[in-house]
């Protein structure tokens, strides 16, 4: 029986692994290597990692971080952070990545997306899409850690960038960031109807609950979640967790 994948999204901050709310007031819970080696131990399916600096301290993620998370991952991970060249990407699927996010450089230079897919394969290639609501509901796509907004709508973005040979979208909103009480799916629905490449569920998943919906009424290829997977109880202690085979096999079912 197909299982969607499950990933947890580790958020770095000068290499401290932090937790936002709405993507502000980012609180540090630990070091994000000793993250990977419990997600080991507990058999997840795949973990991304985003430095949330990188873009405005113009730099890319580190690659001695991305070479120590290849030293100890026994799963697939990903990467973004700061990424704007095709060397930066080449470094980085060197050190181990199997995949990385481009958020920023998608917006300011769509054609980068189709000259990285052309370079290193589109299921190399995935691309972050931030989503923000103005005032009167009106949709956005975010850039420089949603500090940004640009003129994209998400849907007309997302079919943008799988024209230019991205290989996967991480559908992510704002608002629904680290609140743990679901998924925008409305949002998740529509970007998955108006594309074919695999949607990843991102932003406000709480509980397992949050996961079916995701795939079952957004139609995501995957879903994934921050809190989720770093927290406990309702004072939010810090505790790396994550379904066993059979839970998730339950969840989906």
């Amino acid at each position: 029986m197909f299982r969607p994948r499950v990933i947890p999204v580790l958020l770095l901050k000068n290499l401290g692994l932090v937790k936002s709310i709405k993507f502000r007031n980012h609180r540090y819970i630990g070091d994000p290597i000793n993250a990977v080696k419990l997600f080991n131990d507990l058999g997840a399916d795949e973990l991304a990692f985003l430095d949330i600096l990188a873009n405005r301290e113009n730099r890319s993620v580190s690659l001695d971080f991305v070479k120590r998370v290849g030293d100890e991952a026994n799963m697939p991970f990903s990467v973004g952070g700061g990424i704007r060249n095709l060397k930066e990407i080449q470094q980085v699927l060197r050190a181990g990545a199997e995949k990385v996010i481009l958020n920023t450089i998608a917006s300011e230079n769509p054609e980068f997306i189709r000259k990285a897919s052309n370079e290193f394969g589109s299921s190399t290639i995935v691309v972050s899409i931030d989503v923000k609501k103005s005032l009167f509901n009106k949709e956005f796509t975010c850039i420089y850690s949603g500090k940004k907004a640009t003129k994209y709508d998400p849907v007309i973005f997302a079919k943008m960038v799988e024209d230019k040979g991205a290989g996967e979208i991480i559908i992510n909103s704002i608002e629904n960031d680290g609140m743990m009480q679901g998924y925008e799916i409305s949002l998740i629905k529509r970007v998955s109807e108006a594309v074919r490449i695999p949607i990843v569920a991102l932003g406000g998943a709480g509980s397992r609950n949050d996961l079916k919906k995701a795939i079952n009424d957004g139609y995501a290829s995957a879903v994934a979640a921050g809190s989720m997977f770093v927290y406990h109880g309702p004072r939010r202690a810090v505790l790396i967790n994550y379904p066993t085979p059979d839970e998730l096999t339950a969840i989906f079912q």
